[in-house]
């Protein structure tokens, strides 16, 4: 049987929210530093692209004020959380209202290539990137980040979220 998508009513932003809910994702801190400053804000919205060039994507909110500045500074950090960090990832989503710099004093950060604030404990895995494209859509802007330096986290769980909460996964990963 065919089924043509007349038969439908429009996808609803909620319809379309309710069934994301069901498709867990990493969380992590995305944060960038350079002439228009520091920032970082809380994104599940991050996937790999290709390996060559080591590529991520990730989507941030066009109405975000961080929006800006990423673009500006032309670099950014995926700090992957590990399983414990809850509060960190809830600060950076701007709950409790803290201002920046209070968000950033709440981890030990350092930098690698780029110059972004890199986690330096309670990550799996940092992508330390340039922001080689930038494309607008609907609410979004995708940006393509081409990795210049990764640093691996410790052993241990990541933090998901699913079902509009977090949730730990896995175990300590062996890579070797």
């Amino acid at each position: 049987m065919s089924v043509t998508r007349a038969e439908f009513q429009p996808v609803s932003r909620a319809e379309f929210r309710d069934a994301m809910a069901r498709l867990g994702a990493a969380v992590n801190v995305v944060t960038t530093d350079g002439m228009a400053g520091r920032t970082g804000l809380t994104v599940s919205a991050v996937c790999s692209v290709t390996d060559d060039p080591p590529t991520l994507l990730v989507c941030l909110n066009r109405a975000s004020r961080a929006n800006a500045v990423f673009k500006a500074n032309g670099v950014l950090c995926v700090n992957t959380l590990a399983a414990e960090c809850g509060a960190l990832s809830d600060a950076f989503a701007g709950k409790g209202k803290l201002p920046v710099e209070a968000r950033f004093a709440l981890g030990r950060w350092s930098r690698l290539a780029t110059g972004a604030p890199v986690l330096e404990e309670r990550v799996v895995a940092a992508f330390d990137c340039r922001i080689a494209e930038v494309v607008e859509k609907g609410t979004h802007s995708v940006f393509f980040a081409e990795i210049e330096a990764i640093r691996q986290g410790g052993p241990g769980g990541a933090l998901i979220w699913y079902g509009r909460g977090y949730h730990p996964v896995g175990h300590a990963v062996d890579t070797a």
